[in-house]
């Protein structure tokens, strides 16, 4: 059974490809969830907006929902199709600015 030797300099350069892989997956993810279904107060947070607006969004069909045991569910899918289809078309066009 051949045996390798690691060096803190082996050891440094694989924390620093992690660390550079932990950001690039967080950048992608920018903060968002990744359950499945989201509850009320969690789709309220992400996008920003009131009890009152998040049922509007459920009257009106912008946005579905799934109700089980008078519990509230929202496709995180859903959430992320209003979130890409609120950018302006400036934002869409050029790149979104942050």
């Amino acid at each position: 059974m051949p045996s390798e030797i690691l060096t803190t300099d082996d050891l440094r350069e694989f924390k620093i490809e992690l660390l550079a892989e932990l950001r690039k997956l967080i950048r992608e993810n920018q903060g968002l969830s990744t359950k499945k279904w989201l509850r009320s107060g969690e789709v309220r947070q992400l996008l920003g907006i009131s009890p009152g607006t998040l049922q509007n969004m459920r009257i009106n069909g912008t946005l579905p929902f799934t109700r089980m045991g008078g519990v509230l569910y929202y496709d995180s899918g859903d959430i992320q199709e209003i979130l890409e289809s609120g950018k302006s078309q400036s934002q869409m066009r050029f790149g979104s600015r942050k």
